[in-house]
């Protein structure tokens, strides 16, 4: 699927009538674009609605009672007939839909992405506008027959979620217009909100970024609006949220309860909102409901309330970016948001002057359900508080206690006196709560509590018995990672560092109509030929020698991305300096090819970084950046570059002749591609390496090492030696944010190894050592 837009993203897949219905949006465009509806037949004819007006849609529901499917602007009934509400009837980013409070038979509510509401009469489709959309209006564009005259002061833009029950309608937005939203992701942003009768503005719940809003009855709605629950997911800086709206036995009126649990990604952070896309809670004909949030899928219970909370938890993490999926047959149909022309914010040195994609485009992902188990697996890092002053007797919000295998918390007071620190547990999720046990924390103390994997729980709370300053309470949880060192036969036909006769170049996804890739081979011998992979996956040569000569500047490879000594890889920019392992030394510097790419955006907003044999999913600055990088898979191979075409991740650097079903081989033989999922990287294998901060290194005393990486592998052993007595502190950043606390000082004889194997549960982003004096020293950590 392809727009003329900067971005292309899939906003709803939903089966209705025997068919998928698919939309896609461009990044801001409240009247319209050239964004399309797709209806896809069951044999996958792809059919362009020639209703198709555009715009930037992600709502979707199916009306019982009219038996007709919303989806964007489009109205379509039982035999397929598509009716249009033009975006100058209603103008907006449509963003949600919601059974309406009083005449659910005939009317839904629309809600836009500026937090414009408004009523449609399913019948006629007539509008009412309730709130007006917050984008200012096109002169001469609007006919809107009965426009809003309210305008809203709900805090933040950027809606996502719409859903109704309990008498009001509950909409989510995740973005400010803050400037400081765009560098610093803990600005406060989003907000969740509430809205009852014509004439009324929405009102304040929760003052956070919020996202999907949802119940039981998932895009039906629910059937007893006045009993079903109503979800809402979110995040902050410090972690998920999760919000349910319920009604107990024998109350008047239902009440909010909140609820947090761990991130997988941080590419989804950013204050400003726009990396998330539209994470979803919707039924797969399963047991449980599928939730996408933050690159992890998640078992979400159909019956969730706060009286039977127990059930979620991670089925693993993935790459891709998401906006709606669906179950269709036999298959998970997964609509992602894969190639898009313009970065947006998502620039950095490392990718050098690289040319974005020609045209923006996106695909439909087509997976057995059984492989939500099977890809990444589950990692989560979180906190209740992070550097928050807390006052004596403060109960934190409920975080997840169960779905993971190894699990730690780390808390870090910066308070002058001593604090003690309740730990309950609620075991069953009915919201009995027991003391687990009290934490003792020194003044200015940090102390780390290890939870045994058998120790069961549905989820776990905090509770300071004094004032505390800048306290922080960071849980460090991942689920074995069953991968072996070894790449499944996918990979076979990719190049080893060992290998000499291979051959690879530089790609990059065409512009207008050609809607192809463009291959510059880039020969031993200096020279270049031209190909172009095409929607058949012919990969055919070209006669191009402009073309070739564009292609070969505008997605050169930057020269000095990474820096590497004895005792570790080095990634600086900006923001800082970073150490890395290696998977394989050979791959420090380059191979015959010459230069390899080490950065570029494969799915929106999010860059996947190629350094020293491993694969990591990296953050855009605005969410963190490069100290929040995370590793996918270690490959040890010699990946001259890598792009996303039609939905696909290519792979450049192959062994000449290599043949597999993953392999294209072009028309004349002389070179071939890999073509396969950004997600069949989990299998190039675990996460390994071995490096350090530092190796046969002058050390200064009181001076930091460098930050090395820690977090996303599985076992850990480090080796410290040094050349005279001294005593080494090991520093671990645990929040990813810089804050550093003690992990374990070693004293170290002239001359003698200390050997020291990390326990399972214990996480940190970073690690970095401290001696006390001078001298020549190695910190080196093998990661198997």
């Amino acid at each position: 699927m392809f727009n003329a837009e900067g971005e292309c993203g899939t906003g709803a897949v939903v089966p209705w009538a025997d068919r998928l219905w698919v939309i896609t949006y461009g990044p801001h465009l409240p009247f319209g674009s050239s964004d399309k509806l797709y209806e896809i037949t069951p044999d996958l004819k792809q059919i362009v609605r020639p209703e198709s007006v555009g715009g930037t849609p992600a709502n979707r529901m199916i009306h019982t009672e009219t038996n007709q499917l919303l989806i964007g602007p489009y109205v379509i009934d039982a035999e397929r007939t598509v009716r249009v509400i033009p975006p100058n009837r209603m103008p907006g980013r449509l963003t949600g839909n919601a059974r309406h409070l009083t005449d659910p038979e005939h009317k839904v509510y629309y809600a836009t992405m500026e937090e414009g509401l408004y009523e449609v009469d399913l019948s006629d489709l007539s509008v009412t506008g309730l709130i007006q959309d917050g984008n200012k209006p096109k002169p001469g564009f609007s006919e809107e027959s009965a426009p809003a005259r309210l305008a809203s002061a709900l805090p933040g833009y950027h809606g996502k979620g719409l859903y109704s029950g309990f008498g009001r309608v509950i909409y989510a937005n995740n973005g400010d217009r803050d400037k400081r939203v765009l560098t610093d992701p803990s600005t406060p942003s989003g907000a969740l909100g509430e809205w009852r009768e014509a004439g009324q503005d929405w009102q304040l719940v929760r003052r956070n970024q919020f996202t999907e809003v949802t119940g039981p009855g998932g895009i039906y709605g629910n059937s007893q609006p006045n009993k079903d629950p109503v979800w809402s997911v979110g995040w902050d800086h410090r972690s998920l949220i999760l919000m349910c709206l319920a009604k107990a036995e024998g109350q008047q009126e239902a009440t909010w309860h909140s609820y947090r649990l761990p991130k997988s990604s941080h590419s989804y952070d950013g204050a400003h909102g726009w990396n998330t896309e539209w994470p979803r809670i919707r039924d797969i004909g399963e047991d449980s409901l599928l939730m996408t949030m933050h690159g992890a899928f998640w078992k979400f219970p159909k019956s969730f309330s706060p009286s039977q909370s127990s059930g979620i938890m991670p089925r693993s993490n993935y790459l891709k970016v998401i906006g709606d999926f669906a179950r269709w047959g036999d298959r998970l149909v997964l609509g992602c948001d894969d190639s898009a022309n313009k970065e947006f914010l998502n620039v950095r040195k490392a990718k050098g002057s690289l040319a974005g994609p020609g045209k923006s485009q996106s695909n439909l992902w087509f997976i057995a359900p059984e492989k939500l188990e099977s890809l990444g697996p589950a990692i989560g890092r979180g906190a209740v508080w992070l550097q928050d002053d807390v006052k004596a007797g403060t109960l934190s919000e409920p975080y997840l206690f169960a779905g993971y295998t190894h699990r730690s918390l780390q808390l870090v007071s910066q308070s002058d006196h001593e604090v003690e620190v309740v730990v309950e547990v609620d075991l069953q999720g009915d919201g009995s709560w027991q003391e687990r046990q009290r934490v003792l924390l020194p003044a200015r103390g940090v102390q780390w509590v290890d939870f045994a994997p058998t120790e069961s729980g549905a989820w776990i709370r905090l509770k300071p018995l004094q004032d505390v300053k800048a306290l922080t309470a960071f849980f460090h949880y991942r689920n074995e990672d069953k991968r072996t060192p070894d790449a499944a036969d996918m990979f076979a036909g990719l190049a080893g560092p060992a290998d000499l006769d291979v051959t690879g170049g530089v790609l990059l996804a065409r512009g207008g109509e050609f809607k192809t890739l463009r291959y510059v081979l880039e020969n031993r011998d200096g020279t270049r030929a031209c190909y172009d992979l095409g929607s058949a996956f012919d990969l055919t040569a070209q006669q191009d020698p402009e073309g070739l000569a564009w292609t070969a500047k505008h997605a050169a490879i930057p020269e000095n991305v990474l820096d590497h000594d004895e005792a570790s890889l080095i990634y600086s920019d900006e923001k800082g300096r970073w150490r890395l392992p290696r998977g394989d030394a050979a791959l420090d510097t380059s191979g015959i090819l010459g230069l390899e790419r080490v950065c570029r955006e494969v799915c929106t907003e999010r860059d996947l970084l190629n350094a020293g044999g491993t694969f990591f999913e990296l953050p855009a600055e605005n969410a963190g950046g490069f100290a929040k990088v995370r590793p996918v898979a270690t490959h040890n191979r010699r990946i001259k570059d890598y792009a996303s075409y039609r939905g696909l991740l290519v792979l450049s650097g192959l062994k000449a002749g290599a043949q597999g079903e993953h392999i294209v081989t072009s028309d004349d033989g002389k070179t071939s591609l890999w073509v396969g999922a950004v997600d069949d990287l989990w299998q190039f294998g675990k996460p390994r390496g071995i490096g350090g901060p530092w190796k046969d290194t002058s050390v200064k005393a009181g001076e930091a090492s460098d930050p090395y990486l820690f977090t996303g592998y599985d076992r850990k052993h480090l080796t410290l030696q040094s050349d005279h007595a001294t005593t080494v502190r090991v520093e671990a950043d645990v929040s990813g944010t810089g804050l550093w606390v003690t992990y374990r000082s070693f004293d170290l004889k002239p001359g003698e190894k200390v050997e020291h194997e990390f326990p399972a549960s214990f996480g940190a982003y970073w690690l970095r050592c401290v001696s006390d004096t001078a001298g020549v020293m190695s910190a080196q950590l093998k990661y198997e």
